[in-house]
């Protein structure tokens, strides 16, 4: 008998590579953060996150199997095994560090003001007083306008979707939005929603709030998983496939220093 349990025993360890190298990787995405991940008119995901985590997943020689879910549940549903990580353009901080793990970053760009063209913006805190700003929930930026706006006598609007919030800000519903540069260049500016709009003030580069560039998210302790896709990052990068998808979005280096 001790020996037909051995041999089984012997014969899982024997599958269980197998096994795990045919186990999708469940993946949780917010497909409406342009250029990152939106919809095609089709209805299919898209985008520069997406891109990243297909060629991740070929070169961890395993499926990807998206999983959509809007921002501000991406984490409490990792939580929960919804799925298995997050790619979602999360920029890795301290305070998300207290509820999940992180690889290494996969690129890093910095925070800036939208609002109307020509408006003058020296020192945010004074002249966005009474003003309203609009910030994604559960986002870096929410975080930040919460502490750091709103005591300022700033009017902070909390949304689901940076795509709600360039719909507001179009109609004057809105005076601002602190958002990720790049999202608000492609998503919003180069659009005739954004005819009229402009980049201004600062770049928010705080780690404190802003991170040290964004990364994929696994549940606390997961450090196998999070090694791997980091593996695979480097691996990416080094093969050149990182730079072919970056070039397919960005004509500069979105991975950062």
């Amino acid at each position: 008998m001790k020996k037909i349990v051995l041999l089984g025993a012997m014969a899982l360890s024997v599958l269980s590579p197998l096994a795990m190298a045919e186990k999708p990787l469940r993946i949780g995405i917010e497909a409406a953060y342009p250029p990152f991940a939106y919809k095609t008119p089709e209805g299919k995901i898209t985008g520069f996150d997406y891109d990243i985590g297909n060629a991740l997943c070929e070169e961890m020689k395993v499926e990807c199997k998206w999983i959509e879910q809007e921002f501000d549940g991406l984490i409490p549903a990792l939580k929960v095994r919804k799925f298995d990580a997050v790619l979602s353009s999360m920029s890795i901080t301290d305070e998300r560090k207290k509820s999940v793990d992180f690889t290494g970053k996969y690129y890093h760009t910095p925070a800036k003001l939208a609002m109307k063209a020509g408006t003058e913006i020296k020192d945010p805190l004074v002249d966005l007083k009474g003003k309203k700003v609009g910030v994604q929930r559960a986002s870096i930026y929410d975080r930040y306008a919460t502490d750091v706006y709103v005591p300022a006598g700033i009017e902070v609007v909390r949304y689901s979707s940076q795509n709600e919030i360039f719909l507001d800000l179009a109609a004057g519903r809105l005076d601002a939005t602190l958002a990720d540069v790049v999202n608000i260049d492609d998503g919003f500016l180069k659009t005739d929603a954004g005819k009229g709009f402009a980049l201004v003030g600062p770049d928010y580069t705080d780690t404190k709030y802003f991170g040290e560039g964004v990364g994929i998210a696994v549940r606390k302790g997961d450090k196998a998983l999070a090694d791997k896709i980091t593996a695979a990052i480097a691996a990416i990068r080094a093969n050149g496939k990182y730079k072919e998808v970056q070039d397919k979005y960005f004509d500069f280096n979105v991975y950062g220093e």
